[in-house]
């Protein structure tokens, strides 16, 4: 694990590095989340240096005073963008809330990415009435909720959902109320023709939480972009179908790559 100060706290990192010629891909993971969702995306690092973080009050990283919203995904993007510059990361990829991150980034930032991958994303990302009550007041319902058939799973492997579980509940529900709170109030739907690099829209085929249809308009509406589904996943295909989620991101990067002009 490294650390990077910025902001006035430092924020945890990892890079995993095979040998690979490839530009560094920064990865930004979920709400409730850390790094640790994209060990399997380790396998892409003899092609390119993988980078994953903790956003701030996740994993490793320090926490944060902020407001949900707009004001803790401005933080966010601090993390993501600190991290990005200690590893010159060219690619970004975002789950769920680190897409909502990668997107505010593309938006309202300066740093213009070779390519972007938005995986389990969408440019409203509202969130059940329930499912935020039971955030705020009964954590261990939320928890078992999102864990039903065809949200962050599915079909997975028991001992996967135990894992996720746990992660969700080492983050604690403070933060992951923040996380979705901040989520609920994120809409970006008018400003996606603003949105310049290579996107690559990826989702489960199951996915309840960010439903197919919204990729579909992500890659409708962003200028420059591609969809792919994949196959018996839902929210985190990362985890679940970590083969093909790994291909579709080789396959994206190699059509980015080739089809650029020499500098």
């Amino acid at each position: 694990m490294d650390l990077v100060t910025h902001h006035g706290r430092e924020t945890a990192y990892d890079v995993a590095d095979r040998g690979g010629d490839g530009p560094p891909i920064c990865f930004v993971h979920g709400s409730g989340a850390s790094r640790n969702i994209w060990r399997s995306q380790h396998r892409l690092a003899d092609r390119h240096p993988i980078v994953e973080l903790d956003l701030s009050g996740h994993g490793e990283s320090d926490d944060i005073a902020a407001s949900v919203g707009y004001t803790t995904l401005s933080a966010y993007a601090d993390d993501v963008l600190a991290v990005v510059e200690e590893t010159e990361s060219r690619v970004l990829v975002g789950n769920s809330l680190g897409g909502a991150v990668v997107m505010h980034i593309l938006l309202e930032r300066e740093y213009d990415p070779d390519a972007v991958v938005l995986t389990g994303a969408g440019a409203r990302l509202g969130v059940l009435d329930d499912l935020l009550e039971w955030l705020a007041n009964d954590f261990e319902r939320a928890v078992e909720f999102l864990h039903g058939p065809n949200r962050l799973f599915h079909d997975p492997d028991p001992r996967l959902e135990d894992v996720s579980k746990q992660q969700l509940n080492d983050t604690g529900q403070s933060v992951t109320h923040r996380d979705f709170l901040t989520c609920h109030g994120f809409d970006v739907r008018d400003e996606l023709s603003e949105i310049e690099p290579p996107v690559l829209a990826m989702y489960g085929e199951y996915d309840q939480l960010t439903p197919p249809w919204f990729h579909e308009y992500l890659a409708e509406e962003i200028p420059d972009a591609w969809i792919a589904e994949l196959a018996d996943a839902a929210h985190l295909a990362m985890l679940e179908q970590p083969e093909s989620f790994n291909g579709a991101v080789g396959e994206f990067l190699d059509i980015v790559y080739n089809y650029r002009s020499p500098e």
